[in-house]
């Protein structure tokens, strides 16, 4: 062996040597053992009108110890008398997170005056949020849906200033897909949108069911990447339902249809999952029985 190759050898021993002693870090433990939180968006529940305080009682109940929010039922709660100050106690006593919340500002409108009132709308919702807990809340296409031909840079500026707005309350807006929006209803668009709003916490909310509604591959997704998706809406359909006619009350429990969640999980790797349903015969019945038995098809997806 010459001298060369002698050194290189002892170079690359050194470096393996050297590697091994690393801990792991946040990114390749994530790899490593993934285990996301499980999180039941109050969607599946709603339709029992059980109120804002029931719906966080029901999801700890069923074993969730995470959950998304629907802002207009927070502010039902409120205009009823409730203050965040018990609605956080509520949940802390729980042991419940929340995580997200749902909301429909028109922050993306071309209408200047219509989106200077949804920015209003989302910093008054970012400030109950904050008081909350809620460290994101969703940033969807909102009145951007019925019109094609919404300019994607624009909508980066716009989703750009969001996101400043969310810097300064402490709460991150997560760029949301829309299937059935005319606009940001594929993963390329809102992959173009968020990495053009050149902002450190740019983040999208995918959903399983968007992902087929808009048509968007699968094998598109590896291009998103991990680190670009915190929560994930889990759900499943029937592929008999095409996606130009497939609609939300479709929506069925993950695992008991033909999408490919397994895969799609494998790929994004979302810190948090959660169950984000709107079935109407899941309305007729009891929200505990619904909620439990969503929690155990999400195990059993993950197992």
């Amino acid at each position: 062996m010459n001298t060369l190759s002698r050194r290189a050898m002892l170079k690359a021993g050194g470096l393996v040597a050297g590697i091994s002693q690393f801990p792991l870090t946040e990114k390749t433990a994530k790899s490593a053992k993934y285990k996301p939180e499980l999180s039941l968006n109050m969607s599946t529940i709603m339709g029992q009108k059980l109120g804002y305080i029931r719906e966080i009682e029901i999801a700890a109940a069923a074993g969730f110890r995470s959950c998304e929010i629907w802002m207009p039922t927070l502010e039902a709660y409120l205009k009823s008398g409730g203050t965040l100050v018990e609605a956080r106690k509520r949940a802390d006593d729980l042991g419940m997170k929340i995580q997200n919340a749902i909301g429909f500002a028109q922050w993306i409108v071309d209408d200047e005056k219509v989106r200077a009132q949804g920015l209003e709308q989302m910093k008054r919702e970012m400030d109950m949020l904050a008081q909350l807990g809620c460290p994101r809340t969703a940033a969807p296409p909102m009145g951007a849906t019925k019109e094609a031909g919404l300019d994607l840079h624009r909508a980066a500026e716009r989703y750009r200033v969001v996101l400043d707005l969310g810097a300064q309350m402490g709460v991150k807006p997560i760029l949301e897909m829309w299937g059935h929006s005319k606009n940001l209803s594929k993963v390329s668009e809102v992959l173009f949108v968020a990495a053009e709003a050149a902002h450190p916490d740019a983040r999208l909310l995918l959903d399983v069911f968007h992902i087929y509604k808009g048509e968007s591959s699968v094998d598109a997704l590896h291009i998103v990447g991990p680190d670009a998706v915190e929560v994930f809406h889990v759900n499943d359909y029937v592929k008999a339902i095409a996606p130009g006619q497939i609609t939300d009350a479709d929506r069925i429990y993950a695992g008991d249809g033909e999408a490919p969640i397994a895969q799609i999980l494998q790929i994004l790797k979302p810190e948090v999952i959660s169950l984000e349903l709107f079935n109407k015969e899941l309305y007729k019945q009891d929200a505990l029985t619904v909620a439990k038995n969503g929690l155990a098809k999400m195990k059993r997806i993950l197992a």
